[in-house]
Formats: C-alpha cells, structure tokens, sequence
C-alpha cells in the first residue's frame, strides 16, 4: 500500500539525543517536526519505540520528546535491527515511520537493517538531521535507491487521519499549521 496506514503503522524515534543534538544542522527543525510526529501518533493511536546509542555518553533522549510509556531500546550497534529488544518492540505487519540522527549513521543503518528483514520504510525527510546537509541528502538518496520511502511529516500526519471526517482531526492538523 502505498499511503501510510494508520492501523498498521510504528513511529521509530531514533536517537534524537541530549549530546548529539547540539551538533546537528538544523536540530531545532527536526526535533520540532519528531514532536509533531509523536503528538498525532498520540492522537491517533499510533505506537512508538524510541532507540538510544550509547545513553551513558550522548545522553538521553531529548526533553521536548518525552518517552513516556513507549518503548526505549538502548543500543550500541549503529543499526537498530540487532539490537536486544529492537524488532520485538515492533508489530510484525507494521509499516515504520522513521524521524532520527544521524541520517547517514543510526538512521540509515537502521533503516537498510529494516529493507533487509523486508519491511515497508517511510523516512520523514524534515524530520532527520545531520551535522552535514551533504550527509543527510546522500543517505536520504541511498535509503529511496534501497526501497524506503521519503515523506514529509505532513504526508505522515495527514495519511495517518485519511480524512476530514476523522474524529481528531482538528486536534491533529492543528499540530502541523
């Protein structure tokens, strides 16, 4: 299918991280989006996992995500996929929205281990960041070579509702104006 189901959809949160953030172009933008992100995902339903490389040297995840409830793998692997915990926190038909840092490292590792287990993958462009423009460009491009597909969080969120007649969606689209 190629719109973003709402009932068959995971939100991967990874690694937007206290030490790391501060290095990251335009940090601001893609925690702010990642936050748009995880508040539809709470209206609408959509269960989230969180990833963290290495908390006790880059941090937890930032404040302005808050974990709560949701699962929180801890990792040392680049990608998510080997990790303890990673592929038993997701539902096994469910498509995965990726928001994370860094693009070319943990987000794109994490996202050809997930294109290697044949798993549908939605990258949220605006929502990805690393230190370089270069770096985040030339792994969104080798994500789509690979079979991911590149969105925006406004493609997200409004294939999440699928229509007006959702019962939040004035709740939701007002996260994104």
């Amino acid at each position: 299918m190629p719109t973003i189901d709402s009932k068959r959809s995971t939100l991967v949160v990874v690694d937007f991280q206290e030490r790391l953030m501060p290095a990251i172009a335009e940090s601001e933008t893609a925690i702010a989006n990642a936050r748009r992100l995880l508040d539809a995902a709470a209206l609408i339903g959509i269960p989230v996992v969180f990833t963290e490389q290495n908390p006790k040297g880059l941090g937890r995840t930032v404040a302005a995500l808050p974990t709560g409830g949701h699962p929180v793998v801890t990792k040392s692997t680049f990608d998510s996929v080997p990790a303890p915990g990673f592929i038993a926190a997701l539902a096994p038909a469910h498509a995965l929205v990726i928001a994370g840092c860094e693009a070319h490292v943990c987000v794109c590792q994490t996202v050809l281990g997930l294109l290697t287990k044949k798993r549908q993958v939605y990258v949220v462009r605006d929502a990805v960041g690393s230190r370089r423009a270069e770096s985040k460009e030339t792994a969104l491009r080798r994500m789509e070579r690979h079979g991911a597909e590149i969105v925006t969080t406004e493609m997200v969120v409004f294939e999440w509702l699928e229509s007006a007649e959702h019962p939040r969606f004035r709740e939701v689209a007002a996260l994104v104006k």
